[in-house]
């Protein structure tokens, strides 16, 4: 998009790597700090160099940022999103929200809010650096965080959402269903402990995943020859739709037949979302939310 004859990028392709867990922020704010640790790590030489301040600003991420970020998660809730530039989408990006269990509504029986934190990469890096890579860097991620579910992924990572950007989200999102589209803060409220649509890995803990029989249940329902279910403890299991993330082409017949049939097996806790997702309409939301049924 040109604006003010300098050419800024809101939207591009990438990788998504997700988790969503029920329990307090205050429980686990140390974890997530380890894991962005992690994160800067493995995408050096690329590195996070801004950061939302509470106006909605971006302010640079120097020694006093550092501690401002410092000081946000390890507080009892945080929101905190780090990006790599200001002014354009890159494919390297840090978003958590934690929510305390003194916010209203956290302690509510059926409640749906949870803290969620998603790590993006640059779609490049799938061939500089390679799938397994990225593979193992999401487990490893995800090694000390108590997540219910999570996945990664092809994604479409959005700067902003201006309309002017919707009729080519329609025609990514209706012709690759491969591609994730993800807000963080609209999961953060509504997910709880239900399920986003399969994508490339797919991690699944309680309560969903002992619902299914636990990795022995759940393996014996799949039946793709790409597909492999992997146990990572006695209550969580990550699968693998084939050895790297696909986007499939409806328009070309590729209608990713393993997404379809873990979509068809998880079903019972997928996500349904009510009312807008960005500058889709509800029904908009719901046909996209359910392209591998």
């Amino acid at each position: 998009m040109d604006i003010e004859d300098q050419w800024v990028v809101l939207l591009r392709e990438g990788i998504s790597i997700a988790f969503y867990m029920r329990p307090p922020h205050e429980l686990m704010a140390s974890a997530v700090w380890r894991a962005l640790e992690r994160y800067r790590q493995a995408i050096s030489p690329r590195q996070l160099g801004w950061y939302v301040d509470y106006s909605g600003d971006w302010q640079p991420l120097d020694s006093e940022g550092e501690a401002v970020i410092r000081q946000r998660l390890l507080a009892p809730s945080a929101l905190v999103e780090l990006i790599e530039r200001p002014d354009s989408v890159t494919g390297i990006a840090f978003k958590y929200q934690g929510r305390s269990k003194a916010a209203a509504g956290f302690e509510i029986e059926d409640r749906e809010n949870s803290c969620a934190l998603e790590f993006h990469l640059p779609v490049e890096f799938l061939d500089e650096r390679g799938p397994e890579w990225i593979r193992s860097l999401a487990i490893d991620l995800g090694r000390e965080l108590p997540w219910n579910s999570g996945h990664t992924g092809l994604s479409l990572e959005l700067g902003s959402w201006p309309k002017t950007l919707t009729p080519r989200l329609h025609e990514a999102t209706r012709r690759y269903p491969g591609f994730d589209l993800n807000r963080l803060n609209t999961l953060a409220l509504y997910l709880g402990t239900k399920l986003r649509p399969p994508a490339w890995l797919t991690f699944l803990g309680p309560p969903v995943l002992n619902e299914l029989g636990g990795t022995e249940g759940l393996r014996s329902r799949l039946h793709s020859p790409s597909t492999q279910v992997e146990a990572l403890s006695p209550d969580r299991a990550v699968v693998s739709l084939g050895p790297v993330p696909e986007a499939g082409d409806l328009e070309a017949g590729d209608t990713l037949p393993a997404y379809r049939e873990l979509s068809r097996v998880l079903e019972p806790w997928l996500y349904a979302h009510k009312g807008a997702w960005g500058d889709f309409t509800e029904a908009e939301v719901r046909q996209w939310e359910r392209r591998f049924l």
